[in-house]
């Protein structure tokens, strides 16, 4: 294990909520924690995620979309993934996971306004904001020695 925790959030094209969780966590758990998130489609970050990000004072411009196939298993603690009527990507490696389903707020339907696409980046934002804290237990357990043989955590 790396001696700072890694957390991994997962969803298909790291494009959206995947971005959204990975911005909002390194704004809450700073050089505490090493924040990654990944897709098994990368595609690109998607503009209403940097936009809505932006609205609450965090800079997501200079991340990008990256491949689950690229990250280092041997560096993740905790994988978080945020699918909800897709199949999720599959993380290989001894990491604590959990399941949070958050709809796809990049998911469109016929002619939906960039105002109607807003709301739902914002939807999404707010629901991931207000899960981290929950997090702030196990940060404090993955940052000490004795959480890295932990078992597997579906919860």
């Amino acid at each position: 294990m790396s001696t700072t925790p890694g957390i991994l959030f997962l969803c298909v094209a790291n494009s959206a909520r995947s971005q959204l969780a990975e911005c909002l966590a390194r704004a809450r758990f700073g050089a505490r924690v090493r924040v990654e998130s990944a897709g098994s489609a990368p595609s690109r970050v998607n503009p209403c995620a940097i936009e809505v990000l932006r609205e609450v004072g965090l800079d997501a411009s200079a991340q990008r979309s990256k491949s689950v196939s690229d990250i280092d298993a041997d560096g993740v603690d905790l994988v978080i993934t945020l699918c909800a009527e897709e199949v999720c990507p599959v993380f290989l490696g001894r990491a604590r996971r959990l399941h949070w389903p958050i709809p796809d707020p990049a998911s469109t339907g016929p002619a939906l306004s960039h105002d109607a696409l807003l709301i739902r980046f914002r939807a999404a934002r707010d629901t991931l904001a207000a899960r981290l804290p929950a997090l702030d237990a196990l940060v404090d357990a993955l940052c000490g020695d004795d959480v890295a043989t932990s078992p597997r955590d579906d919860g």
